[in-house]
């Protein structure tokens, strides 16, 4: 719901002031002159009246009550609905300041530089359009790095960072003398075996570890089935230790283009809940459930939400919106004022629409905080 005050009077502001709820929103304040004033609030309200009421004493607390001329609001029912507005307001009012007014954060992702020669591996906050694999987000950059260090102990890729020039005189580093490189950097091995190395990396990003795990589960059924007890315990070793890295990963962090979900968060409109799908790594416009009752029963929910995802256009953000946007995402998911709910999904899958209803009922019966 939005709504706007112009301000005619301050007796009339006053008024104005009086009788909005105080609930969560997102507002702007224009002056006469100059960019407006852009904030969110649990309080609209009490916020306002901080902002524009008259006061008896001098103070050095922010006071726009003699130069506003117009109050536009917006209300919201969920932090991360707050979070999404204020951002498309700011990058609207605020083109080329609107990070720093949101003290916007991009989270970092394990990135697989695919476009280079001798493909390796980084930590980034930024997305590019090819040439790579990004894993993540991650919640922390702390959290990515020690991710990216155990995976790499599965596999014989570089870590180094350098563009190499191969040459059988290069240095090499402590990882190729234990064996834990494969040594392109001296022509050990060329490109095409060093790339067989990296689509296996690849592939272990892609399956979410399921490549790797799957084939040492099925090496060491084998040898248990031919009674090679000792390689068969070495092999399950191995496939605990797998484990153990894929562990590390934070909740959210995918393979961006397997990056399916949905988060389910209240409405400011009555019996209605807002879905905010997340397809291939793209977010997509907010989409609003309402509990219809027809013939006095309630539609069921099944042929709604398949409806409502069928609908969802085909449509890709732009590179700086989708980084920004997902960004958003993550900061509400690994916060602690987290509300609503986060269902995800393998592609292959499919939306798990009996699961969805579950989390939508959740949501529409919790009680506001």
């Amino acid at each position: 719901m939005t709504g706007a005050i112009d301000i005619a009077d301050l007796a009339a502001l006053d008024a104005a002031l009086a009788a909005l709820p105080n609930i969560p929103a997102v507002f702007l304040i224009w002056p006469s002159e100059g960019a407006p004033y852009l904030s969110k609030t649990g309080v609209l309200r009490r916020r306002l009246l901080r902002l524009l009421k008259e006061r008896e004493h001098p103070s050095r607390l922010l006071n726009l009550r003699h130069t506003a001329r117009r109050i536009e609001y917006w209300f919201s029912a969920s932090a991360l609905e707050s979070s999404l507005l204020f951002y498309r307001l700011a990058r609207q009012h605020f083109p080329e300041t609107y990070r720093e007014l949101m003290k916007l954060r991009l989270p970092p992702y394990v990135k697989l530089v695919l476009s280079n020669p001798f493909p390796r591996s980084q930590i980034t906050t930024h997305l590019s359009r090819s040439g790579a694999l990004f894993f993540g987000p991650f919640r922390s950059r702390a959290s990515a790095e020690r991710f990216e260090s155990q995976f790499l102990d599965l596999f014989q890729m570089r870590r180094c960072q350098e563009d190499l020039a191969p040459s059988p005189g290069h240095p090499g580093c402590m990882y190729g003398e234990m064996g834990m490189c494969l040594r392109p950097c001296q022509q050990v091995v060329g490109p095409a075996e060093y790339g067989h190395e990296v689509a296996r990396v690849t592939e272990f990003l892609h399956s979410g570890g399921h490549s790797l795990l799957d084939s040492i589960a099925h090496a060491r059924d084998r040898l248990s089935e031919e009674m090679q007890f000792e390689e068969a315990a070495r092999l399950h070793k191995r496939y605990e230790k797998v484990r153990d890295v894929l562990k590390l990963r934070d909740e959210l962090a995918c393979d961006l283009e397997r990056l399916h979900g949905v988060a389910v968060t209240r409405s400011s409109q009555p019996g209605a809940v807002e879905l905010w799908f997340v397809v291939e790594g793209h977010l997509k416009p907010p989409v609003r459930l309402t509990f219809e009752v027809k013939e006095g029963k309630p539609a069921p929910l099944d042929s709604k939400l398949h409806e409502l995802y069928d609908s969802l256009g085909p449509e890709r953000l732009p590179l700086r919106e989708r980084e920004e946007t997902l960004a958003l995402v993550a900061r509400w998911f690994y916060s602690s004022w987290r509300d609503g709910e986060w269902l995800d999904w393998e592609p292959t899958a499919g939306v798990p629409y009996r699961k969805l209803v579950h989390a939508i009922s959740r949501v529409a019966s919790a009680k506001p905080e």
